[in-house]
Protein backbone atom coordinates (compact mmCIF):
# COMPACT_ATOMS: atom_id res chain seq x y z
CA UNK A 1 0.00 0.00 0.00
CA UNK A 2 1.24 3.36 -0.97
CA UNK A 3 2.20 5.92 1.92
CA UNK A 4 -0.98 8.31 1.98
CA UNK A 5 0.45 11.87 3.47
CA UNK A 6 -1.38 14.76 4.34
CA UNK A 7 -0.41 17.95 5.53
CA UNK A 8 -3.18 20.49 7.62
CA UNK A 9 -1.27 23.80 7.26
CA UNK A 10 -2.29 27.50 6.47
CA UNK A 11 -0.62 29.28 3.20
CA UNK A 12 1.51 32.29 4.69
CA UNK A 13 2.77 29.61 8.23
CA UNK A 14 6.21 30.06 7.87
CA UNK A 15 6.09 26.74 9.95
CA UNK A 16 4.43 24.76 7.11
CA UNK A 17 6.51 26.31 4.36
CA UNK A 18 9.27 24.31 5.98
CA UNK A 19 7.62 21.18 5.81
CA UNK A 20 6.16 21.42 2.26
CA UNK A 21 9.90 22.34 1.34
CA UNK A 22 10.76 19.07 2.95
CA UNK A 23 8.20 17.19 0.80
CA UNK A 24 9.39 19.04 -2.20
CA UNK A 25 12.93 17.92 -1.83
CA UNK A 26 12.05 14.29 -1.26
CA UNK A 27 9.77 13.90 -4.37
CA UNK A 28 6.60 13.03 -1.98
CA UNK A 29 3.01 13.35 -3.35
CA UNK A 30 1.32 14.71 -0.17
CA UNK A 31 -2.85 15.68 0.37
CA UNK A 32 -2.61 19.44 1.09
CA UNK A 33 -5.63 20.79 3.70
CA UNK A 34 -5.82 24.41 4.39
CA UNK A 35 -6.65 25.13 7.68
CA UNK A 36 -8.82 27.99 8.88
CA UNK A 37 -7.11 29.13 12.09
CA UNK A 38 -10.11 30.95 13.62
CA UNK A 39 -12.36 27.80 13.01
CA UNK A 40 -9.90 24.62 13.17
CA UNK A 41 -10.67 21.41 11.51
CA UNK A 42 -11.60 18.64 13.82
CA UNK A 43 -9.34 16.55 12.29
CA UNK A 44 -6.67 19.23 13.74
CA UNK A 45 -7.83 19.13 17.01
CA UNK A 46 -7.71 15.36 17.12
CA UNK A 47 -4.36 15.13 15.20
CA UNK A 48 -2.85 18.15 17.23
CA UNK A 49 -4.42 17.83 20.54
CA UNK A 50 -1.76 19.21 22.92
CA UNK A 51 -1.03 22.85 20.87
CA UNK A 52 -3.88 22.89 18.41
CA UNK A 53 -1.74 24.44 15.55
CA UNK A 54 -0.22 23.81 12.46
CA UNK A 55 1.39 22.77 10.39
CA UNK A 56 0.76 18.77 11.45
CA UNK A 57 2.11 16.07 9.17
CA UNK A 58 0.05 13.16 8.95
CA UNK A 59 1.62 9.91 7.79
CA UNK A 60 -0.35 6.81 7.26
CA UNK A 61 -2.89 8.15 9.98
CA UNK A 62 -0.14 9.15 12.56
CA UNK A 63 0.57 12.77 13.32
CA UNK A 64 3.85 14.46 13.62
CA UNK A 65 3.56 18.14 14.98
CA UNK A 66 5.49 21.08 15.44
CA UNK A 67 7.54 21.86 11.90
CA UNK A 68 11.13 21.02 12.76
CA UNK A 69 10.08 17.43 14.42
CA UNK A 70 8.06 16.87 11.07
CA UNK A 71 11.30 18.18 8.62
CA UNK A 72 13.64 15.89 10.38
CA UNK A 73 10.81 13.20 10.08
CA UNK A 74 10.41 13.50 6.79
CA UNK A 75 14.24 13.24 5.98
CA UNK A 76 14.69 10.01 8.54
CA UNK A 77 11.56 8.50 6.80
CA UNK A 78 12.52 9.14 3.09
CA UNK A 79 15.79 8.45 3.19
CA UNK A 80 16.22 7.04 -0.08
CA UNK A 81 16.99 10.72 -1.38
CA UNK A 82 19.89 13.08 -0.82
CA UNK A 83 19.46 13.81 3.14
CA UNK A 84 19.02 17.69 4.71
CA UNK A 85 20.56 17.09 8.03
CA UNK A 86 24.55 16.01 7.38
CA UNK A 87 25.53 12.43 8.47
CA UNK A 88 28.31 13.93 11.08
CA UNK A 89 26.24 13.38 14.41
CA UNK A 90 28.65 16.94 15.43
CA UNK A 91 27.97 18.50 11.83
CA UNK A 92 23.96 17.08 12.84
CA UNK A 93 23.75 18.48 16.25
CA UNK A 94 25.38 22.25 14.65
CA UNK A 95 22.63 22.17 12.54
CA UNK A 96 19.55 21.07 14.97
CA UNK A 97 21.30 24.11 17.01
CA UNK A 98 20.78 26.92 14.14
CA UNK A 99 17.68 25.33 13.46
CA UNK A 100 16.24 25.83 16.89
CA UNK A 101 18.20 29.27 17.09
CA UNK A 102 16.03 30.45 14.33
CA UNK A 103 12.81 29.19 15.87
CA UNK A 104 13.45 30.86 18.88
CA UNK A 105 14.21 34.40 16.87
CA UNK A 106 12.99 35.34 13.99
CA UNK A 107 8.97 34.84 14.19
CA UNK A 108 8.93 36.94 17.18
CA UNK A 109 11.21 39.50 16.45
CA UNK A 110 10.06 40.31 12.87
CA UNK A 111 6.66 40.43 14.16
CA UNK A 112 7.60 43.24 16.96
CA UNK A 113 8.86 44.97 13.23
CA UNK A 114 5.56 44.94 12.12
CA UNK A 115 3.54 44.71 14.77
CA UNK A 116 4.67 47.49 17.20
CA UNK A 117 5.92 50.98 17.33
CA UNK A 118 7.99 53.33 19.44
CA UNK A 119 10.56 52.14 21.26
CA UNK A 120 9.24 48.47 21.27
CA UNK A 121 9.89 48.77 17.45
CA UNK A 122 13.31 50.13 17.75
CA UNK A 123 14.44 47.22 19.74
CA UNK A 124 13.31 44.78 17.29
CA UNK A 125 14.83 46.59 14.46
CA UNK A 126 18.11 46.36 16.26
CA UNK A 127 18.02 42.61 17.66
CA UNK A 128 16.26 41.57 14.00
CA UNK A 129 20.08 43.01 12.22
CA UNK A 130 21.71 41.33 15.01
CA UNK A 131 19.82 38.12 14.54
CA UNK A 132 20.58 38.34 11.11
CA UNK A 133 24.36 39.63 11.00
CA UNK A 134 25.01 36.64 13.06
CA UNK A 135 23.31 34.05 10.37
CA UNK A 136 25.55 35.71 7.82
CA UNK A 137 28.58 34.78 10.06
CA UNK A 138 27.51 31.15 10.26
CA UNK A 139 26.79 30.85 6.66
CA UNK A 140 30.38 32.44 6.06
CA UNK A 141 31.78 31.48 2.84
CA UNK A 142 29.53 28.57 2.34
CA UNK A 143 26.63 28.95 -0.87
CA UNK A 144 24.29 27.00 1.74
CA UNK A 145 23.84 26.79 5.58
CA UNK A 146 23.89 22.90 4.73
CA UNK A 147 27.37 23.55 2.71
CA UNK A 148 27.16 22.76 -1.20
CA UNK A 149 23.12 21.71 -1.20
CA UNK A 150 20.04 22.94 0.83
CA UNK A 151 20.12 21.77 4.37
CA UNK A 152 18.38 21.34 7.24
CA UNK A 153 19.10 24.98 8.37
CA UNK A 154 18.56 26.23 5.23
CA UNK A 155 14.88 24.89 5.04
CA UNK A 156 14.11 26.02 8.73
CA UNK A 157 15.28 29.64 7.82
CA UNK A 158 14.07 30.71 4.26
CA UNK A 159 10.49 30.26 4.41
CA UNK A 160 11.02 34.26 6.43
CA UNK A 161 12.06 35.39 3.06
CA UNK A 162 8.42 35.61 2.13
CA UNK A 163 7.95 37.80 5.42
CA UNK A 164 10.72 40.40 4.29
CA UNK A 165 9.08 42.94 2.22
CA UNK A 166 6.52 43.38 5.48
CA UNK A 167 9.84 43.34 7.70
CA UNK A 168 11.27 45.88 5.82
CA UNK A 169 8.38 48.47 5.15
CA UNK A 170 7.23 48.34 8.82
CA UNK A 171 10.62 48.39 9.95
CA UNK A 172 12.24 50.95 7.99
CA UNK A 173 14.84 48.49 7.27
CA UNK A 174 17.16 47.33 4.34
CA UNK A 175 18.69 43.78 4.99
CA UNK A 176 20.50 43.73 1.74
CA UNK A 177 22.16 47.20 2.58
CA UNK A 178 22.86 45.78 6.21
CA UNK A 179 23.25 41.79 5.37
CA UNK A 180 24.36 41.32 1.85
CA UNK A 181 25.71 37.92 2.22
CA UNK A 182 22.79 36.57 3.45
CA UNK A 183 19.94 38.44 1.18
CA UNK A 184 22.05 36.43 -1.67
CA UNK A 185 21.62 33.26 0.38
CA UNK A 186 18.34 33.65 0.03
CA UNK A 187 17.79 34.55 -3.36
CA UNK A 188 20.19 31.74 -4.38
CA UNK A 189 17.28 29.54 -2.27
CA UNK A 190 14.39 30.86 -4.30
CA UNK A 191 16.36 29.90 -7.33
CA UNK A 192 16.02 26.26 -6.09
CA UNK A 193 12.08 24.60 -7.25
CA UNK A 194 11.42 22.88 -3.87
CA UNK A 195 11.60 26.13 -2.65
CA UNK A 196 10.34 28.65 -5.13
CA UNK A 197 7.02 26.32 -5.59
CA UNK A 198 6.59 26.26 -1.43
CA UNK A 199 6.72 30.20 -0.96
CA UNK A 200 3.87 32.14 -1.22
CA UNK A 201 4.62 35.58 -2.70
CA UNK A 202 6.32 38.56 -0.66
CA UNK A 203 3.66 40.82 -2.22
CA UNK A 204 0.49 38.29 -1.14
CA UNK A 205 1.91 38.25 1.95
CA UNK A 206 2.70 41.73 3.00
CA UNK A 207 -1.24 42.19 1.98
CA UNK A 208 -1.78 40.20 4.59
CA UNK A 209 0.34 41.61 7.10
CA UNK A 210 -1.09 44.94 6.01
CA UNK A 211 -4.61 44.03 7.20
CA UNK A 212 -3.60 42.64 10.17
CA UNK A 213 -2.39 46.06 11.16
CA UNK A 214 -5.13 47.27 10.35
CA UNK A 215 -6.71 44.79 13.06
CA UNK A 216 -4.51 45.96 15.36
CA UNK A 217 -4.39 49.36 15.85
Amino acid sequence: MADKVILLDYWVSPFGMRVRIALAEKGIKYEYREEDLSNKSPLLLQMNPIHKKIPVLIHNGKSICESLMAVQYIDEVWNEKSSLLPSDPYQRSQARFWADYVDKKIFDVGRNLWAKKGEEQEAAKKEFIEVHKLLELELGDKTYFGGDKLGFVDVALIPYYTWFKSYETFGNISLEKECPKFIAWAKKCMQIESVSKSLPDQDKVHDLIVELRKMSY
